[in-house]
């Protein structure tokens, strides 16, 4: 029974919502919480939520207790997925095996900090539109090399329409177009 006085605060300062949430997200569970606070178990709860505290199951607890070397790597190889290749919470919780909340706790456990949807979004348009560049750059060597658009077309799985305005957008000098269809008789009908 000392040490369970030795752990218990006195009377008159209860721990606050925020300690006993930095506690739990140490790896603390409810149980332990209750045993070193003297509060009763929906206190603790209640305190939990009230301080915001996304809860572990209990197998996220026993995960997160067996092996936290694993955890720090994954939250890390989380944040690198997230600030460096623009992936979403979703993406990161389904890579994971994780929730999306589970997803964005590790994220912040391994200092990084959660964008909004304008932000991914922006990301996301900037990294297409450098990926299109490459593209319309390696379509105008093609070009340049000899190939057809239809050619190139086919060989890339885009219109006709798509190819000329990569080759556009990447200052392509246009050779003269050629007719794709069947020749036409110049042969004036009598």
């Amino acid at each position: 029974m000392t040490s369970h006085a030795q752990n218990t605060p006195p009377e008159s300062e209860p721990p606050s919502p925020q300690a006993l949430r930095a506690r739990y997200e140490s790896g603390a569970t409810v149980d332990e919480l209750v045993a070193d606070s003297g509060l009763s178990y929906g206190t603790v709860l209640n305190r939990l939520h009230d301080a915001g505290t996304v809860m572990r199951t209990s197998w996220q607890t026993r995960r997160m207790r067996q092996n936290p070397q694993a955890r720090r790597r994954l939250a890390a190889h989380m944040r690198t997925l997230y600030e460096q290749h623009g992936a979403t919470l979703t993406e990161l919780a389904t890579a994971a095996g994780e929730t999306r909340r589970g997803a964005r706790r590790l994220l912040i456990e391994a200092g990084g900090t959660v964008r909004t949807t304008q932000q991914t979004l922006r990301m996301r348009t900037a990294a297409r539109a450098a990926e299109r560049h490459k593209l319309a750059l390696s379509l105008r060597a093609r070009y340049e090399a000899g190939a057809t658009v239809p050619e190139l077309a086919t060989e890339h799985s885009y219109s006709i329409a798509n190819v000329y305005r990569f080759l556009h957008q990447a200052g392509t000098p246009m050779r003269p177009q050629h007719r794709h269809g069947p020749a036409h008789d110049t042969r004036k009908r009598p």
